[in-house]
């Protein structure tokens, strides 16, 4: 069984900065394809903010490039989001996402969520 779990969620003023950290974890993880993160705010849909592929490529929504930097350390099965220049309009739930193959299946995974806040 996998899990992900996040953290480095919290409250910041806006221009504040914060890095937020997912870690996946399981005895029969073969391969994490993809690790990334998806936001929800209250009352609208869940979006991708960025993804990270395996192989270095990378990819963000538009509201938050050249704010936003995902990386990835494969060694320690960990995804990163550092997140400058916030704004309260990235307030929101933050979501870790996997794409992982284990000797079983390839599954997409969730972690449970972060909160960021974003107001002064």
């Amino acid at each position: 069984q996998v899990q992900l779990v996040e953290s480095g969620g919290g409250l910041v003023q806006p221009g504040g900065s914060l890095r937020l950290s997912c870690a996946a974890s399981g005895r029969y993880i073969f391969s994490i394809y993809r690790m990334g993160w998806y936001r929800q705010a209250p009352g609208k849909q869940r979006e991708l903010v960025a993804a990270a592929i395996k192989d270095g490529a990378t990819n963000y929504a538009d509201s938050v490039k050249g704010r936003f930097t995902i990386s990835r350390d494969n060694a320690k099965n960990t995804v990163y989001l550092q997140m400058n220049s916030l704004k309260p309009e990235d307030t929101a739930v933050y979501y870790c996402n996997a794409l992982i193959t284990t000797v079983q299946a390839t599954t997409d995974y969730w972690g449970q969520g972060t909160q960021v806040t974003v107001s002064s």
